[in-house]
């Protein structure tokens, strides 16, 4: 069985970002479609604070429509400075508090001024960090084109996939037969949304990784532990 996972590089994405690699032996950011023209977890994430959840904003300059990996990130705004200052002023008092503003400091060492660059940087060094080392490939390095369900397909067979799986928004959009009759078995993330223990009130699973990473350090590493559902009994 080879599982392939096709997702558009996210922003120091929720754990549920990090349990679709941990699922796949292939894992490919979808760097060459649209880039969406409102607010999108591309570039931007919530975390905990004080006074309640916030978002940590990547700030971009627009230009009309255009692709993940052609979008330029301002770096006028100073916003990795303010980004870190926030993270250091609301995790300081974390268990793991000073890992993760370490981790976190490598990442935005990063000199790019491509939005794709720095977040596919990112996954892959948190991912580094919990041990989870799929294939990572870029879907912009293919030799595949086409679009929608049809580009799905045929990456997911460039390498050899027998098992497609997928976040839950595509059960919107994805032609799962046409996959299906071609192959390729698509399974969706049961997403467990474990709890842990968090900074600032109730528990949430919808804030970034690096929530996980400062309070619990690489033990975080066992609550990344979704498993996968057959299409047809996920869409019942």
């Amino acid at each position: 069985m080879t599982r392939v996972v096709i997702s558009q590089p996210m922003f120091f994405p929720w754990v549920g970002m990090f349990e679709q690699i941990r699922m796949a032996d292939v894992y490919v950011h979808y760097d060459d479609v649209q880039f969406p023209q409102g607010r999108s977890f591309i570039n931007r994430v919530q975390i905990k604070t004080h006074s309640g959840s916030m978002w940590l904003t990547v700030p971009v300059l627009r230009s009309g429509l255009q692709l993940i990996n052609q979008v330029t990130i301002d770096d006028a705004q100073k916003w990795r400075e303010r980004h870190l200052n926030t993270l250091r002023q609301n995790y300081a008092k974390a268990p793991f508090g000073k890992e993760m503003l370490a981790l976190a400091e490598s990442i935005y060492a990063l000199k790019t001024s491509r939005l794709a660059e720095f977040n596919i940087f990112g996954m892959q060094k948190i991912a580094a960090y919990f041990e989870l080392n799929p294939q990572f490939e870029r879907s912009s390095s293919l030799p595949v084109g086409g679009a929608s369900s049809s580009r799905l397909l045929d990456i997911t067979r460039y390498f050899g996939g027998d098992t497609y799986i997928t976040g839950h928004g595509a059960r919107n959009y994805l032609d799962h037969q046409l996959l299906e009759s071609n192959g390729v078995r698509v399974e969706y993330i049961d997403y467990q949304k474990i709890p842990y223990p968090q900074l600032y009130g109730e528990f949430t699973p919808f804030v970034s990784i690096l929530d996980l990473v400062a309070n619990l350090g690489k033990n975080g590493r066992s609550l990344i532990a979704s498993k996968t559902v057959y299409w047809k009994d996920f869409i019942k």
